[in-house]
């Protein structure tokens, strides 16, 4: 059987070529969702959500080649971050930030594909959150992305650029979520090193009446 891998099938928005911000346009995506606030550095939530989604994202792989003999890579982990105020993200003030953190899933996974994993690995390892997982889709289509090479806790002149230089410039504003997909696994890769896709949802400035 092929294996549905989402770098080949999106290579745009999963395997960038570094450069400046870029437009893109992106389908209509799913993924397992899980929701939490504060620091990711910090925060219990946080680790409870990479221990919910990833074990999950597994089984739904697998009961897919099982069931339906269709298998897929399991995509890299990717968060949606958002705050109050937009500036938290600038100043780097984690603790204020919300997020929801995704693992994408092919076209064909259902809800009640999902409930089967989710209630398997229940089953397996008990996992206080899980029942905070869920399948989400996204339509965020127009958007700019960058490939960002570095820390995670050194992106804010990046965002900074984006935000007051790149998209008025360009007469473009914000339309949904800072969203990140993290290209490499922090545990194996160095700091300096490490690879993220930056992306905001955007739409045209609405001219004043």
């Amino acid at each position: 059987m092929d294996k549905f891998d989402f770098k080949k099938t999106y290579p745009e928005l999963y395997a960038p070529k570094a450069g400046d911000f870029a437009l893109v346009e992106v389908p209509p995506l799913q993924y397992l969702a899980y929701d939490g606030h504060g620091d990711p550095n910090t925060s219990s939530e946080y680790v409870g959500a990479l221990e919910c989604l990833y074990p999950t994202a597994y089984a739904v792989k697998f009961a897919s080649k099982k069931n339906l003999d269709r298998d897929f890579t399991v995509g890299p982990l990717e968060g949606q971050w958002r705050a109050a105020d937009m500036t938290a993200f600038t100043r780097g003030d984690k603790a204020a930030w919300d997020w929801t953190m995704l693992v994408a899933q092919p076209p064909w996974i259902t809800p009640e594909l999902v409930a089967d994993a989710l209630a398997a690995v229940q089953k397996k390892k008990q996992l206080p959150g899980l029942d905070r997982v869920r399948l989400l889709t996204l339509e965020e289509g127009t958007a700019v992305q960058i490939l960002y090479i570095g820390a995670y806790d050194a992106e804010g002149p990046v965002l900074e650029r984006l935000h007051h230089q790149w998209l008025p410039t360009h007469g473009l504003t914000f339309n949904g979520d800072h969203h990140e997909v993290y290209l490499s696994d922090p545990r194996r890769t160095a700091t300096e090193k490490l690879r993220t896709v930056l992306r905001q949802p955007v739409r045209p400035i609405q001219p004043a009446d």
